[in-house]
């Protein structure tokens, strides 16, 4: 297994002078997630939880929906020039009756012969495969507690301090119990990462088992999409979201808030299931 952390020497300038000394890095590696010996994903992650990123990677893909889907991932036994195992390429078999994707077929929205490619084509896009009805998913979570999250979800992170802090995700009921954290130095990796436990544990759609997601960065259209095609019915962020997040949220009747704060948070979508 690769490490989550490395030390590398640098050379820190205070003031004009200058010192030599080991900092801590976050590791950042790439994973190869094959299915039926066609490469679906290369994520660079941090490694760690790989077979959660495969799963959280081919549930956004619109490869598998559940965890009967998948019958095995194992790491290829291959190794590299010096003989050692990278652990950075992940074999996934798929059960017999899940069809294998297409080769180099992906969610992103293809123009065609067009020049023009617009928000609402992506959203569109995104309406073909979600399965889940957001709209009249009940839950409900009071701002004040929204506002704790960040910091419950600080105090249970396990990337060494030294490294700095990683982005996060995590999952959370309506009283603001933390059910799962996964980090990554790559914030849709942590999403996909904590989505994926959520498939393996048989926790799909998330918003069966009273659950919203945290991310500790922006909301962008992507994180957007992963948490609508994975039945989130309140994502939230530590940041404002993008134009796009919150139409796709819109267009769901999925909650979404930004900016938590300690007194404060602001609500986008679907405010009936934030009260103040």
């Amino acid at each position: 297994m690769g490490r989550t952390a490395v030390r590398t020497p640098v050379r820190r300038i205070t003031d004009g002078a200058s010192r030599n000394r080991q900092h801590t890095l976050a590791a950042e590696e790439p994973l190869a997630v094959r299915v039926a010996g066609h490469t679906v994903a290369v994520p660079l992650r941090t490694p760690g939880k790989d077979v959660e990123l495969a799963h959280g990677v081919l549930l956004d893909e619109g490869v598998i929906d559940s965890r009967a889907d998948v019958r095995t991932a194992r790491y290829c036994a291959g190794t590299d020039d010096q003989g050692r195992n990278t652990y950075n390429v992940l074999d996934v078999a798929l059960a017999p009756h899940v069809p294998p994707p297409e080769p180099g077929t992906n969610l992103l929205v293809d123009p065609g012969d067009s020049c023009a490619v617009t928000s609402t084509a992506a959203v569109d896009a995104v309406r073909v495969r979600a399965r889940h009805d957001l709209a009249n998913a009940p839950f409900t979570a009071r701002a004040d507690m929204l506002a704790t999250l960040p910091s419950a979800v600080r105090s249970r992170r396990r990337t060494p301090a030294a490294a700095g802090a990683l982005p996060a995700a995590a999952l959370f009921d309506e009283s603001g119990a933390i059910t799962a954290v996964r980090e990554d130095i790559d914030q849709h990796n942590a999403v996909d990462k904590l989505l994926g436990w959520a498939v393996m544990q048989d926790r799909m759609p998330v918003s069966a088992y009273g659950t919203g997601m945290l991310i500790t960065g922006r909301a962008t259209f992507t994180l957007a999409r992963k948490a609508v095609l994975a039945g989130v019915p309140l994502l939230a962020t530590t940041h404002d979201p993008s134009s796009t997040a919150v139409e796709l949220a819109e267009e769901h009747g999925m909650t979404l808030v930004g900016s938590l704060a300690t007194n404060s948070v602001d609500v986008y979508t679907r405010g009936d299931r934030v009260p103040a």
